[in-house]
């Protein structure tokens, strides 16, 4: 299987229309001129996957900023509806269900855990900016302080445009 071409920054962020757990389809058109974090992840309630949606969730920079969160798994909409209710989250988690899309922004494919080489959903965040380019993507996330990370970025993309 080939690997996806790496986005760059400045590039323009792949178009995608997915579904989110109510069936109610998310284009990145949707979110001109505003930031959207675009963050993939492995698996509803699991560990790793709560701590960060519920990082999130919870990152008052984030909202100050405006920007639209986005979580994207293959996990259906039954999956995301029971993981949103669950533990609250305020925004659209969007099923990729054949994982068509993830795999054309390289985020599907050959990872490594503790040694063991499997296919599967990457955990990564993408920063995609008002004019809907990309500003800048985290293709190796380690949950801990990433969602203020993302939002340091979304600051200093700002400050750089004003």
């Amino acid at each position: 299987m080939t690997e996806a071409p790496k986005l760059q920054s400045g590039d323009p962020f792949p178009a995608f229309d997915l579904p989110d757990a109510q069936g109610q389809q998310h284009k990145l058109s949707d979110y001109a001129g505003k930031y959207v974090v675009l963050y993939v992840y492995p698996k509803d309630d699991t560990p790793g996957c709560t701590k960060e949606a519920c990082d999130f969730r919870d990152n008052a920079l984030l909202r100050q900023h405006g920007a639209a969160i986005l979580g994207v798994s293959a996990d259906d909409a039954e999956s995301h509806a029971k993981f949103a209710d669950k533990y609250s989250l305020p925004f659209p988690l969007l099923s990729d269900h054949d994982a068509k899309f993830l795999k054309s922004i390289g985020s599907y494919g050959e990872k490594n855990m503790y040694g063991k080489v499997t296919q599967g959903i990457k955990r990564q965040t993408f920063l995609i900016g008002p004019d809907g380019k990309l500003v800048k993507s985290w293709l190796a996330v380690k949950v801990d302080g990433h969602a203020d990370a993302v939002a340091a970025a979304i600051e200093k993309d700002g400050q750089a445009k004003a």
